[in-house]
């Protein structure tokens, strides 16, 4: 059979196809998001989930014009398809490749960019009523996750809805991970009715007879009989009082009904939701028996869908779930919070455990921070594990609510650093500059996983408002022990002394000190290696600790220190390092400091060691910088 997929350069090419092509091309996308993402890892179970839908909206409107809004952009790998991109799309999450998100500057058919859940709606919003002022035609269109739709932000967008335009269409994709089926044969006929063709030509027949006659009455009427019938029968009366038509629940897998749902809604006359059911991950089994885990999948072996390279060490998300499962045994004050991300940061098993002291609040990142406040006034110690890049959205709660009142609030963030193929959106670069200036706060990072684990134990003991960032994927190997005990708070450790220089052309002078934080220690003792075997005497520090700063052993190193320098996994402005600095510029010290960690940029997509090559933070770079700044103090 001759490929329809092959034929499609742009969203124009979909005007040509009948039904039956149509359905073919939704099975070869199908098809090669589940090769490509094989290849490369990224977004599978979402993505395929929407693939009818995907066509349906490109065929109804035109993404260079209307403006398609697609919330988070794990459902986006058929649009970028469809697009523009087939023939790039095996870059997908390469480093200068195809994004594995919506972004404006990849595609003028991107209308809005996003990596973080719930935008959707009030970016909508925004471009509607734009559009409105300027006496525009286009379609807006917002394509909402089910899981987005309670998101606090996609709240304030609906409570703001009434009044803001006339002219707006929102898709809910209820892939049955969030929102409750509607029940029953009626709920099923009702819904088929209201997405029937036949049904809405008649509706809009009234309406225009009514409008023509000036019959208001009739109108109004009409639709307070519909909306009673969807509130005897669908769960929609909440999304009707809010100012959206609704129109479902249709088959998200049937191409006919899809399209004609949607020419519906580019005829409505009032702001319109549809609500669309699809299956997470279909069209591949491992994924649609556990769509959970196949949110976000490495790179995988088509036949068994086992990942192509293995690692024996724990990552760290199940090292913390398993050592807080083991102090929850010990403490049953001790509470568990995840903002829908329970497997993510590995608090699945502490679930099962302890369902009574676990809480997955949705994607509401504020609202946990808050709800953590709460429980914390009433004597629990509350641990709320969040990926680094969601807590950004709740700053301002972490400093009004947690930290103002000293709560014994333990932030736990997952994926701190760099982390790769996913790109400037989940990048946890961030936290430790927007955290490090909070009074009270105790910010710390685990070289290792015996460290996370004493770490976790001190935030728990310690009744204070305290942060724990690691990084994604495993640590070092390093064996958590039976017997876990704190740590001194606010103390580093040093793990190598410097030796003088011995060889030739070595630099004279004082030592040299490179403070790492985290993970950054084995790049710290590799840049060590190289610089001791050009004769500098180099020593390095586990710094441990953000805040407090060790500043007793950072002052007695800086009396005769040439250079210190620091490394973190995080943005060298505002981060660890300008903690450091800041310490240094008080004590006066006269040496060299040099402040290493990610640029004042957006860090693209990539593999981390494309990345660290680019940005200097591989220890060949930092070796070559710490000699180039001591011959230039000596030339000085």
């Amino acid at each position: 059979m001759e490929s329809v997929l092959n034929s499609i350069d742009s969203p124009k090419d979909l005007e040509k196809l009948d039904l039956k092509q149509l359905e073919q091309l939704a099975r070869e996308l199908r098809t090669l998001i589940i090769e490509t993402v094989s290849r490369t890892g990224g977004h599978l179970a979402a993505n395929l989930g929407v693939v009818e839908l995907a066509v349906a909206l490109t065929r109804t409107f035109d993404p260079a014009r209307d403006r398609l809004i697609w919330d988070v952009g794990h459902q986006g790998y058929a649009y970028k398809v469809l697009t523009g991109r087939r023939e790039r799309f095996s870059t997908l999450r390469q480093y200068e490749g195809v994004s594995g998100f919506l972004r404006r500057e990849e595609s003028p058919c991107d209308a809005f960019g996003a990596g973080h859940a719930g935008t959707a709606l009030s970016a909508a919003l925004g471009m509607a009523a734009a559009r409105d002022r300027q006496d525009g035609d286009e379609h807006v269109v917002a394509i909402v996750g089910d899981g987005a739709i309670g998101c606090g932000i996609s709240l304030e967008a609906l409570n703001n809805l009434h009044g803001t335009t006339q002219r707006l269409i929102v898709v809910l994709n209820d892939n049955e991970m969030s929102i409750a089926e509607n029940v029953g044969a009626l709920s099923r006929h009702l819904g088929g009715m209201l997405a029937n063709p036949r049904y809405n030509r008649w509706k809009g027949s009234v309406e225009s007879v009514a409008g023509k006659m000036g019959l208001a009455w009739l109108r109004s009427a009409y639709y307070k009989v519909e909306e009673a019938a969807k509130s005897l029968f669908l769960r929609s009366a909440y999304f009707e009082e809010m100012g959206l038509r609704y129109v479902g629940p249709i088959d998200g897998h049937n191409l006919s009904a899809l399209l004609d749902a949607l020419d519906i809604a580019k005829h409505a006359r009032r702001p319109i939701l549809l609500h669309v059911t699809t299956r997470k991950g279909k069209g591949f089994a491992q994924a649609e028996k556990e769509p959970e885990k196949w949110h976000g999948a490495s790179a995988f072996h088509l036949e068994t869908g086992k990942p192509i390279t293995t690692n024996d060490s724990p990552p760290y998300s199940q090292v913390f779930g398993s050592v807080l499962e083991k102090m929850a045994e010990q403490n049953d004050r001790i509470v568990a919070i995840t903002a829908a991300m329970a497997a993510g940061t590995g608090l699945s098993g502490f679930a099962k455990r302890f369902p009574r002291r676990f809480f997955d609040v949705g994607i509401s990142e504020e609202h946990a921070v808050v709800f953590a406040a709460g429980m914390a006034c009433h004597g629990f110690t509350p641990v709320f594990a969040v990926y680094s890049t969601f807590l950004q959205r709740a700053v301002d709660c972490v400093i009004h609510d947690v930290c103002l009142q000293n709560l014994p609030v333990v932030f736990c963030l997952d994926r701190a650093g760099i982390v790769g193929d996913d790109g400037p959106t989940h990048h946890g670069v961030f936290d430790i500059a927007l955290l490090r200036p909070v009074p009270g706060l105790t910010i710390m990072q685990p070289a290792d996983e015996s460290e996370l684990a004493r770490m976790l134990l001190t935030a728990l003991q310690s009744g204070r408002p305290t942060a724990i960032r690691y990084p994604r994927g495993p640590g070092r190997g390093v064996a958590v022990p039976q017997e876990v005990t704190p740590l001194e708070i606010g103390k580093a450790r040093i793990v190598r002394q410097p030796e003088s220089g011995h060889a030739a052309g070595a630099l004279p002078g004082g030592p040299v000190w490179i403070w790492a934080l985290g993970d950054m220690l084995s790049t710290a003792e590799s840049t060590a290696d190289l610089l001791a075997a050009q004769g500098v005497a180099v020593g390095v520090v586990n710094a441990r600790f953000v805040r407090p700063l060790d500043t007793a052993l950072l002052a007695r190193q800086a009396q005769d220190a040439r250079l210190i320098l620091t490394l973190e996994n995080g943005v060298a402005k505002g981060g660890f390092g300008s903690e450091t600095e800041e310490a240094l510029t008080e004590m006066r010290f006269a040496g060299i400091v040099l402040r290493r960690g990610w640029p004042d940029a957006f860090v693209p997509q990539g593999k981390a060691d494309i990345l660290l090559e680019r940005y200097g933070l591989t220890p060949e770079a930092l070796a070559r910088d710490v000699v180039a700044a001591l011959k230039k103090q000596r030339q000085g």
